[in-house]
């Protein structure tokens, strides 16, 4: 006899038909799912007796206010999971009742449906893993979970969230692809700290920060008396990280001797101090990251090809902040606050204008550059009040970091392309319509990238 499955019953608050309509379909996807629709607050609140799992609640409804609704629903069934559709994206809301018990925030927007299948997704896993506590093994205290470094809410960043996750579950290499001040050390971090070895260490190492002739005893290491100065054993930091994970940034940066050194110890899984005689064997998981195409640096005769593929292992790529616009107004708020409360400033909120010119800005220094930027517009503010002139960008716009590189017309019109083929999910008829141009276009593009694609490692 076959068991039922244990179905997930949910329940969507909505009285806009057209969401009403999306929100169901997307709730009822799956089989499994038991989707009861309602129209008002009340009526939700008539049967919250019967506890569902998740609820979809619009933050607008003509008879109940979000907040209020929310926290009645928590009192009444505290293990409902509650994730809040809203028309508006108000950062100050989103983080106030995501601090009273909401699961997601999500805004009204031609992404609602992905992010709704995303945050139902994460939070059957979390469901799961919950009903599984019992017969697992106890999590100790202390260990994070994603997000509590790394903020954001687009689809990038959702991607890039999916791929760390995976990252966990093994000890397989990472490599993290990115512009500078993206936050690949914080990835890194992330992804050790929830992984099997974050009672480990985690030693970062700057290769770009360490002179090409102090390399090689900086990674592993050196005996007394090996050189001049040496005047006592050294571990390297290899040796350091052992039991947990050693992130190596900027590794585009080793020359073609350091590199062969490195793949041997990579391959052997040991090291050999500098000045020693006997191999010494080490535990580490490995995580490099890079502001520059490795694959390019390998056709240029640069990288090793069979060290780029020996690190290659799972590759995470950070999307500029220019391509995350939905994070810029939730990181830039964050960043405000966290200087803020750090400096005694009170509470400090973006203006409508403020908000306008950050989301107006191409970012070059990416979230770093944002950092810094938010804490010197909290100085400058006044009354709590960050308006447009507290920002203090120089005159690169989005425009303008579009046209920076030097492409011809044909490489523009396909990152064009790509661009919207990756906004729109690679729905070729929609992208053909949204650029009022022939799918044909787009197929022979797509064919071509193939070819080039191929061609890099034949």
């Amino acid at each position: 006899m076959k068991v039922k499955k244990q179905s997930t019953r949910i329940f969507v608050v909505e009285d806009d038909p057209l969401y009403q309509r999306l929100v169901k379909y997307v709730m009822g996807i799956n089989p499994d799912h038991e989707v009861v629709v309602f129209n008002t607050g009340q009526a939700l609140l008539q049967r919250i007796q019967e506890k569902p799992d998740i609820v979809s609640l619009d933050y607008s409804l003509p008879d109940s206010e979000g907040e209020a609704l929310l926290l009645k629903i928590k009192q009444q069934s505290p293990d409902t999971h509650v994730i809040v559709l809203s028309g508006q994206l108000d950062v100050a809301t989103a983080v106030r009742l995501l601090k009273l018990g909401a699961s997601d925030y999500i805004t009204k927007d031609e992404e609602t449906k992905e992010r709704l299948l995303h945050t139902l997704n994460s939070i059957k896993t979390e469901i799961q893993e919950s009903v599984a506590t019992a017969n697992a093994k106890p999590v100790p205290m202390g260990k994070p979970a994603f997000g509590t470094d790394i903020l954001g809410n687009s689809k990038p960043m959702a991607e890039v969230f999916e791929l760390m996750e995976k990252a966990t579950s093994t000890n397989i290499t990472v490599s993290v692809v990115g512009e500078t001040g993206t936050g690949k050390e914080l990835v890194a971090k992330s992804i050790h700290q929830n992984s099997t070895r974050y009672n480990g260490p985690f030693v970062a190492v700057n290769m770009s920060a360490i002179p090409k002739e102090l390399l090689e005893s900086e990674l592993f290491g050196y005996e007394k008396g090996a050189f001049t100065g040496a005047i006592a054993r050294k571990k390297g930091q290899f040796e350091q990280a052992d039991g947990g994970t050693l992130f190596l940034d900027e590794i585009g940066e080793m020359d073609m001797n350091m590199q062969a050194k490195l793949l041997r110890v990579l391959q052997e899984r040991e090291i050999m101090r500098v000045g020693g005689d006997a191999p010494i064997p080490f535990d580490a998981r490995l995580i490099t990251a890079t502001n520059r195409s490795l694959a390019d640096e390998v056709q240029r005769g640069n990288f090793r090809e069979d060290l780029y593929y020996r690190l290659l292992g799972l590759n995470i790529s950070m999307p500029p902040l220019r391509e995350r616009s939905n994070d810029i107004i939730l990181l830039g708020q964050f960043f405000l606050d966290s200087f803020a409360q750090a400096n005694g400033l009170g509470d400090m909120q973006l203006s409508k204008e403020a908000k306008a010119k950050m989301l107006d800005y191409a970012y070059p220094g990416n979230v770093r550059e944002l950092k810094a930027q938010m804490e010197l517009a909290a100085v400058m503010a006044s009354n709590g009040a960050v308006e447009a002139s507290d920002i203090r960008f120089n005159s690169v716009r989005k425009e303008a970091a579009f046209l920076s590189e030097t492409l011809t017309l044909e490489e523009y019109k396909n990152r064009i392309i790509n661009h919207y083929l990756e906004r729109y999910n690679n729905d070729v008829l929609l992208v053909a319509k949204k650029l009022d141009i022939g799918k044909s276009t787009i197929y022979r593009m797509l064919a071509d990238n193939g070819k080039q694609q191929r061609s890099v490692y034949s």
